[in-house]
């Protein structure tokens, strides 16, 4: 046996864990199925088992290898990349303690209601806002969406000053965005900041002279899905198929 094989280290496959704030909602549903069944109603006492399993589902909170690297942006959402854009960043990230005052390339990321809802950092450093906007509950995947509906905005500045904008937006079903971090919070990239209930959106704010290395279409992955590289400026030329 060589030194590399007697160090190696396997990494065995587990179940998901399921986030605290998920336990209430599968108790509700796992009570009402329970009821069911005791009432001998089996047309629904199935139905909701399934559900009851699905509710479990949203919840989990699978464990993310996140890779390392000088100016790596990863995902903060699982989900297909709906939509890049030229825009303006949000008045609420704007400015000259925000993202300045000049378009940047906007990345939406939608969220479906299969997909894991915790969302992650797309860099290290430090929080400095937490905005939240009450708003509409239109479909999340329009672009109109990103003004119009519930939302929270987040500003992350790492250690040489490089500022990353993101917004976490509620959809036709999510009713409730829960934030797990504040202002002054450290977090690492790729940690846990927060999650939406029911199916959502989150956009990524690039910084000038970045370009997303994710194309329309794609399903990526919080937290371990490389979304740009800090001044890399040309873009993944992929066509959906």
């Amino acid at each position: 046996m060589t030194k590399a094989e007697s160090t190696a280290v396997g990494v065995k496959w587990r179940w998901p864990a399921v986030h605290p704030e998920g336990r209430k909602f599968i108790l509700i549903a796992g009570a009402i199925t329970l009821f069911l069944a005791w009432m001998a109603w089996e047309t629904l006492a199935w139905p909701m088992a399934g559900i009851t399993l699905w509710v479990a589902a949203f919840f989990r909170d699978p464990v993310r290898s996140v890779p390392q690297g000088e100016g790596l942006i990863v995902a903060p959402a699982d989900g297909m990349i709906t939509l890049i854009q030229n825009v303006l960043p949000p008045r609420e990230m704007a400015g000259p303690d925000g993202l300045g005052d000049v378009p940047m390339t906007r990345v939406s990321i939608f969220m479906s209601v299969f997909d894991v809802h915790i969302n992650r950092s797309p860099i290290g450093g430090t929080v400095k806002n937490v905005v939240y906007i009450s708003g509409k509950f239109l479909n999340a995947d329009l672009d109109k969406a990103s003004e119009d509906n519930e939302r929270q905005h987040i500003l992350v500045e790492d250690r040489n000053g490089l500022r990353i904008g993101f917004t976490q937006i509620a959809g036709l079903v999510a009713r409730r965005i829960v934030p797990f971090v504040k202002p002054g919070d450290i977090v690492a990239a790729g940690q846990r900041i927060g999650l939406i209930r029911f199916g959502s959106r989150v956009d990524v704010y690039l910084p000038a002279g970045t370009a997303p290395r994710v194309a329309l279409g794609q399903r990526i992955v919080a937290g371990e899905t490389i979304l740009a590289v800090v001044g890399e400026g040309q873009a993944l030329g992929a066509i959906p198929q």
